[in-house]
C-alpha cells in the first residue's frame, strides 16, 4: 500500500463510511516525509509530476539567512534547533522544517556590520580585537570616506535583545524555506516583537 492523498478513506460528515468508487490514482500519490536532520549536507533529487524536480534535503547544516532591518543576507552555519510550535519531538531530534526556530552563527553578520559601519558589534567593553578586525574598524580613511561612514553610523542602532545575542556570537532565526521540497534551509534573523515572543516561549519551555 502506497501513501495516498485521496479522500475515499475518510468518513462522511455524518460519520457514515464511504465506498470507494475509484481505485488509487497516480496523481493522488504521496511520499514519505523528509525529516531533514541537522548534520552535514545530504540532498536527494526526485522526479515529480510534469517531469519537474524536487530536492529532498535529508541532512543540512548551513543556510542563507537575511537580516531584514539591515537588508543583508549571509550564508551561515545552523548550530541548533531550539523551538518548534507544532511539536517538541522535532526539537529533540533536531529536525529542520519550515518555521522551526534555530540558533545560527552570528559571525558573518558581525563581519558585515563592522565593515559597513566601521563600528564594533556585540563586543565586551575593552575586548581585544584581532589585527584584521582592528584594520577594518580603525582603518585610515580619506575625509570623504570618513564622512560617508559617519553618516552611516547615524543609522547603525541595533536593538538591545539582538545586541545581547551578538555578544554570545549566536542569534535566533526562523526557517522560511521548506527543506524537504527545495533542499535548502533559508530563513531570517528574528527581531522586534517576534524575537520577544520566541524568547518568552523558549524561556517558558526551559522553566518546565
Amino acid at each position: 500500500m502506497g501513501i495516498s492523498r485521496d479522500h475515499w478513506h475518510k468518513r462522511r460528515a455524518t460519520g457514515g463510511k464511504r465506498c470507494p468508487i475509484a481505485k488509487k490514482r497516480k496523481f493522488e500519490l504521496a511520499r514519505p516525509a523528509a525529516n531533514t536532520k541537522l548534520a552535514p549536507q545530504r540532498i536527494h533529487t526526485l522526479r515529480v509530476r510534469g517531469g519537474n524536480k524536487k530536492f529532498r534535503a535529508l541532512r543540512l547544516d548551513t543556510g542563507n539567512f537575511s537580516w531584514a532591518t539591515e537588508a543583508v543576507a549571509r550564508k551561515t552555519r545552523i548550530i541548533d534547533v531550539v523551538y518548534n510550535a507544532c511539536n517538541n519531538e522535532l526539537v529533540r531530534t533536531k529536525t529542520l522544517v519550515k518555521n522551526a526556530i534555530v540558533v545560527i552563527d552570528a559571525a558573518p553578520f558581525r563581519q558585515w556590520y563592522e565593515s559597513h559601519y566601521a563600528l564594533p558589534l556585540g563586543r565586551k567593553k575593552g575586548a581585544k580585537l584581532t589585527d584584521a578586525e582592528e584594520a577594518v574598524i580603525n582603518k585610515k580613511r580619506s575625509k570623504k570616506t570618513a564622512k560617508k561612514y559617519s553618516e552611516r553610523q547615524k543609522e547603525s542602532k541595533v536593538e538591545a535583545a539582538l545586541l545581547d545575542q551578538f555578544m554570545t556570537g549566536r542569534v535566533l532565526a526562523s526557517i522560511s524555506s521548506r527543506p524537504g521540497q527545495c533542499g535548502r534551509s533559508d530563513g531570517y534573523v528574528l527581531e522586534g516583537k517576534e524575537l520577544e515572543f520566541y524568547l518568552r516561549k523558549i524561556k517558558a519551555k526551559r522553566g518546565r
